[in-house]
């Protein structure tokens, strides 16, 4: 049976932007929606969020019918969650997805979610469908560094003009457009 995940990301919960709506969307239509808690700040790292997403596959939740849907970090966590694990899924939909940003904050936040960019070029093999939703206005992301990071996954780009990051700054608390890919 088909499931989803939605995955937050750095300074995230999942009561923030489009992820309550979303969650309530698939609800809506009969569809198994997990959206983990993970840590933020001075307890964000890959290791702390892996334990966490590491019991959702011990007791079967991730497998090949898997969904998962993520904004921003939660994008690269995901991939080199399922790289580490070996995991084949069935669909991966990132929004302001990255890799390897260097950003103004504390870089300890970051680095140890990301990936050397010629791993990434395995993920298509172990996912069936690709889609990366992007903007030309992302305050914190490039559009050139959100473009090189859905080439890199092989992505279908999906290019919404003036989205912001798509968090609730950018009037994101509902994305309609997300719906189509589902």
């Amino acid at each position: 049976m088909e499931n989803y995940f939605i995955i937050h990301g750095s300074y995230g919960n999942p009561y923030k932007n489009f992820i309550p709506w979303l969650k309530r969307q698939l609800s809506k239509k009969g569809r198994l929606c997990i959206v983990p808690h993970f840590p933020s700040l001075e307890f964000q790292t890959y290791d702390s969020w892996s334990h966490i997403l590491s019991s959702y596959l011990d007791i079967g939740c991730i497998n090949s019918d898997t969904v998962f849907i993520t904004h921003s970090l939660g994008s690269i966590f995901i991939i080199k969650f399922l790289l580490e694990k070996n995991i084949k899924i069935k669909k991966l939909i990132t929004v302001s997805g990255f890799n390897q940003v260097v950003f103004s904050d504390d870089i300890s936040l970051y680095e140890s979610f990301y990936l050397d960019w010629e791993a990434l070029s395995i993920f298509s093999s172990i996912c069936d469908e690709r889609i990366s939703f992007v903007s030309d206005n992302d305050p914190y992301v490039s559009y050139d560094n959100l473009k090189s990071f859905c080439d890199s996954i092989c992505a279908r780009e999906k290019f919404v003009s003036g989205a912001g990051h798509f968090n609730e700054k950018s009037g994101y608390l509902e994305f309609r457009e997300i719906l189509s890919c589902l």
